[in-house]
């Protein structure tokens, strides 16, 4: 059946789902440019005054944005790897595959249900 999965490709695809998650999460508090840039102003709408677009200058990432960021691209690669070779994807064939990695992406069991984080403090 496509739907039964081994528990650990599950718990891979669930810790998978959670890193990309926090990842994305930490990449929102990050400055806007990794190295130190200009920013620039906006346009002044000619009726109302209001200002659209334009940015501040960035200070660039520090060295602790650049390990933490590495890490996580790290762990999202290590955990994309152990799902996609997964041993499972051997044992079905052609269209089957493909219907059984769409499945395991919206599993219940491998769709994180709570915030328990996907990189632990090293």
């Amino acid at each position: 059946m496509a739907d039964t999965f081994p528990p650990d490709l599950l718990d891979a695809q669930l810790r998978l789902h959670r890193a990309r998650a926090e990842y994305q999460a930490f990449c929102r508090t990050l400055p806007w440019s990794v190295v130190p840039a200009k920013g620039w102003p906006g346009e002044i709408h000619p009726h109302t005054g209001v200002v659209t677009g334009g940015r501040a200058d960035s200070p660039g990432y520090t060295e602790e944005q650049l390990m933490e960021n590495a890490r996580w691209r790290e762990l999202q690669l290590e955990l994309s790897t152990q799902v996609s070779t997964h041993p499972h994807w051997a044992t079905l064939e052609g269209e089957a595959v493909v219907k059984a990695r769409m499945a395991l992406k919206h599993h219940p069991d491998a769709v994180p249900a709570t915030a328990e984080p996907a990189l632990k403090a090293a």
